[in-house]
């Protein structure tokens, strides 16, 4: 890496927190550029962005992150905040950022043998001196819009409620040991809803640093059923019109594409 080589540099800390430049973007700069106390920290390429090489460092947890907390014009800022921007190639990378560092941070120690693992050279793997190696965990999700006619099934979900102004958003859940996407889409539907679906299609993907998604979105057709709230997942759900839908995710979200998709002609 050539100090005067003009590169992107995503600095993480804490828990899913990225330093942000005055301009509220990931540091495009070269290295001499960069706070004098990060300018010896130990950046590792992890991809490109208009052909120029994306570092990342991992200030880790706890204390770390409060050296050098204010190095320079800009603040730390919850990854979330790039993708609230508009800014969906910053919040990407960002992400993959994240779920690298997230992979570093939870296999210290070799889930076979207990041995200390170290970064392997030339890939994103982890290994042990007893030659087992493990890779970034990528966690398989579904993510699905469902249409009744003119109207949108949205569910208020529990860990983020806010009873002031509650975010309704499409129904998801991980997909479990032994079944297909398509099974798991009307599972999880019926579990947390009632409401049995048909007619599922898929529609795209999108990875999600929350830890280590990996969201694949799906539009399906209600079938039948009375909505039964899981109650540990959902605080409120409901058939809504799409001309007249209540808050929703922002702009960026595979969930947030679902719902634009169904308010487009049939």
């Amino acid at each position: 890496m050539e100090l005067t080589e003009q590169a992107h540099w995503f600095v993480l800390a804490g828990d899913h927190l990225i330093w942000l430049d005055d301009a509220g973007r990931i540091p495009h700069c070269t290295r001499q550029a960069l706070p004098s106390s990060w300018q010896a920290l130990a950046f590792e390429a992890f991809d490109l962005w208009d052909d120029a090489p994306c570092y990342l460092h991992d200030l880790g947890e706890g204390e770390s992150l409060f050296v050098g907390a204010s190095p320079a014009p800009g603040q730390w800022s919850p990854l979330r905040q790039l993708m609230v921007a508009g800014d969906e190639e910053g919040f990407r990378l960002g992400g993959r950022a994240w779920q690298l560092a997230t992979f570093r941070r939870s296999h210290k120690f070799c889930g076979e043998c207990g041995a200390p693992m170290t970064p392997k050279r030339g890939e994103w793997a982890q290994g042990c001196h007893q030659g087992h190696m493990a890779y970034p965990r990528i966690s398989p999700c579904i993510i699905v819009a469902v249409r009744r006619g003119s109207q949108l099934l949205l569910g208020a979900h529990r860990r983020h409620y806010q009873a002031d102004d509650p975010m309704f958003t499409v129904l998801a859940g991980f997909v479990e040991a032994g079944e297909n996407l398509e099974q798991c889409v009307a599972r999880e539907v019926f579990e947390e809803s009632g409401i049995r679906v048909g007619n599922i299609r898929y529609v795209g993907s999108q990875p999600w640093p929350f830890p280590h998604s990996l969201m694949m979105g799906f539009i399906a057709e209600y079938q039948g059923g009375e909505i039964r709230l899981q109650e540990e997942e959902l605080v409120a759900a409901d058939f809504f019109e799409l001309d007249a839908l209540p808050r929703i995710p922002p702009h960026g979200t595979i969930a947030r594409r679902l719902i634009e998709l169904c308010r487009e002609p049939l």
